[in-house]
């Protein structure tokens, strides 16, 4: 049951839309669909894949966006992110005004918290519930594979973002210790922006990590 995973940064913010899916069935999840719905949908075509819902790790602009746009084209439902990320999925018109991008209000079909689980094909995601950058945030984890796409959690020798709206910079640094950290140095970590990276290589040089 192996994963594939294309990444599309979006916009100019250049996030990391990805299309995530299961090669021995060719069932996608587009996660984070920030904008630039075409480009998502022609990267979907290249791939050849069979799209089969929307993932969310958070409600912000650049990762939401294009959500309702992207699952009406390919027919399918949003989930996540978790419900009190309701504000923000509520006010993506709105969102998108400051930064230049045209987005429409999602509705997820399924909310995610602590302990959930997502199926893409025969690949079976863990969510774990991980507040601070935004309150409703979750990650999704491939334990066979050791992947961790992490949205606006964590980045490559920084972290997200607590300055915006309901933003908490000691919940994230609490959700980081007790929902990143406790993974193995071998994960692998796929950020909302910004290239790849390990746990090994952020809990060993990561300086907003040390002495977590």
């Amino acid at each position: 049951m192996s994963i594939k995973i294309a990444v599309i940064p979006v916009t100019p913010l250049q996030q990391n839309c990805s299309i995530v899916w299961c090669e021995a069935t060719m069932q996608a999840a587009i996660v984070d669909p920030g904008g630039d719905a075409d480009r998502i949908q022609q990267a979907v075509k290249q791939t050849g894949v069979t799209v089969a819902k929307v993932l969310l790790t958070h409600g912000h602009i650049d990762h939401a966006a294009a959500a309702t746009e992207v699952a009406e084209a390919f027919g399918v439902e949003i989930e996540g992110p978790g419900e009190a990320d309701l504000p923000f999925l509520e006010s993506l018109p709105e969102q998108g005004k400051k930064y230049g991008i045209v987005g429409r209000v999602a509705k997820p079909a399924r909310w995610l918290g602590q302990g959930d689980t997502v199926t893409v094909g025969e690949l079976t995601f863990e969510v774990r519930h991980c507040p601070g950058h935004t309150p409703g945030h979750v990650i999704f984890l491939y334990e066979p594979e050791k992947i961790a796409i992490v949205g606006d959690v964590i980045f490559q020798g920084s972290i997200g973002r607590t300055d915006l709206p309901l933003g908490d910079t000691d919940q994230l640094l609490a959700s980081i210790r007790d929902q990143v950290l406790t993974l193995s140095d071998d994960w692998g970590i796929l950020p909302g922006h910004g290239p790849t990276s390990s746990i090994g290589e952020e809990r060993r040089h990561n300086p907003f990590l040390q002495g977590l």
